[in-house]
């Protein structure tokens, strides 16, 4: 139960380049495509509904995957959905942790 103020939209504490999701939380549209531990995939991804496309590479591992963008993102927040693609294509989401 904590709160982070910072004065304006660009301050760098709102920034983060990369997220996590938990492995129950991970949840694949094309199983097909789904990753095995060690096992990464460039994709483009959201973190909010209409958010312009972002370009990410996704990586898993035991406990989950993380999500790490090119270029950092703003508020990022647990409780959200990220969202993948290739090209145009919802492949998989998840909740962030």
């Amino acid at each position: 139960n904590t709160i982070y103020t910072g004065q304006g939209t660009q301050h760098p504490g709102l920034f983060k380049k990369a997220l996590f999701i938990e492995k129950s939380e991970v949840h694949w549209i094309r199983e097909d495509l789904t990753l095995a531990n060690g096992e990464s995939m460039e994709v483009m991804a959201r973190i909010r509904y209409r958010q312009p496309l972002q370009k990410a590479t996704l990586h898993q591992f035991e406990s989950g995957m993380y999500v790490a963008f090119d270029e950092p993102q703003s508020a990022i927040t647990e409780g959200q959905f990220a969202a993948w693609y290739l090209n145009d294509e919802l492949i998989g989401s998840g909740v962030i942790s």
